[in-house]
């Protein structure tokens, strides 16, 4: 099979590429020369400026060689898919397009834009949307300007809207692993590093769910997307088949690196001004994954303790970039005394 991804490059995608590769396929990678993985031998690059985001041109060598399955890792907008649509379905049999779960109405609970609160139990893949999408920006093409539109709920649409160039979608969790420019735990980490005797949370947080997917397992579900054609016109939630409350996942983390400080939840307005944020932890983000189990056998690859153990490896080997302000001790300590660590432990 001939596997054409466009980018690739950062994180999850060279992830994918060796696991496509593995399978014996045949991949090519057409993006810019600013992140240069290394990668199997084998893989065709096509460099392009064209790559850069939004991708609304492909060269003429992607099409001529014909590629049976496109992954497009970055299509952000609707203009983006709707110019991979346009440019491979009389080329390539299936399209498949990594989404994310920001585009349940539980999500636009979490950040105000939504107040209907969607049922409690696990998020499927045919409950509500979003009815809000995000805002408008204007951006420079040329000497003309266009209004561009970031919306994974837009991307969905155009490209499940071809029935004869079917497509894939894949609701992606929050992914980590070594390559992480997030850093999703490292400010906790770094807390038990630190020998902090407490972790504060918001308790609304604390109690909150946030699907997650080590980054080799998000990878692998890609590639059974990718591999098996019975995928066209389906649509998968991806991640852990287990979904811990904030507080519990922060407590796996403890137990790893041995860290036996409190975890203390709080209400909002007694956190420390750096722990606040604005997100409104109404409703879980947490995924019903039983369709990509059921219908394509996916299963962990890399445990969920491995997979920690492996993203705190590459966090300590290459700390991020530290924001003083983020790690006010001080201010921690004062709610710590007043609090006389009697508060409710998660």
């Amino acid at each position: 099979m001939r596997v054409l991804i466009i980018g690739g490059t950062s994180f999850i995608g060279p992830y994918v590429v060796r696991s496509v590769i593995s399978g014996g396929h045949e991949v090519t990678v057409f993006h810019r020369v600013e992140h240069e993985p290394q990668l199997p031998n084998g893989v065709r690059h096509v460099h392009s400026a064209s790559a850069a985001f939004p991708v609304l041109s492909f060269p003429s060598e992607l099409i001529s060689w014909k590629p049976d399955v496109v992954l497009h890792m970055v299509a952000m907008g609707e203009r983006d898919a709707e110019a991979a649509v346009q440019a491979f379905k009389s080329v390539a049999r299936r399209l498949v397009v990594p989404s994310s779960g920001d585009v349940y109405r539980a999500y636009g609970v979490l950040i105000g834009s939504e107040t209907e609160n969607g049922p409690s139990e696990l998020l499927r893949e045919d409950l509500p949307l979003r009815k809000n999408l995000y805002p408008y920006r204007k951006m420079a093409k040329g000497p003309e300007d266009w209004v561009y539109h970031y919306d994974k709920i837009l991307v969905e649409q155009v490209v499940m809207s071809d029935s004869q160039f079917p497509a894939t979608i894949l609701r992606l969790p929050a992914v980590y692993g070594p390559g992480d420019n997030r850093h999703g735990i490292s400010a906790h980490l770094k807390r038990m590093d630190d020998q902090r005797p407490a972790i504060l949370l918001d308790e609304n947080q604390a109690r909150w769910r946030w699907s997650h997917g080590y980054v080799e397992n998000v990878a692998a579900a890609i590639t059974l997307a990718i591999t098996d054609d019975h995928t066209a016109g389906r649509i998968y939630n991806v991640g852990e088949l287990s979904v811990p409350t904030t507080a519990e996942r922060v407590r796996m983390l403890a137990k790893l690196v041995g860290w036996t400080g409190e975890i203390l939840a709080l209400p909002r307005a007694l956190l420390p001004a750096h722990l606040r944020d604005t997100y409104l932890y109404a409703q879980d983000l947490a995924y019903d994954t039983s369709r990509i189990r059921n219908e394509l056998g996916y299963k962990e690859i890399v445990s969920v303790d491995e997979g920690l153990r492996r993203t705190i490896n590459a966090i300590r080997e290459n700390p991020p970039a530290i924001d003083p302000p983020q790690y006010d001790y001080a201010a921690e300590d004062a709610v710590l005394a007043s609090r006389r660590i009697s508060g409710p432990a998660c």
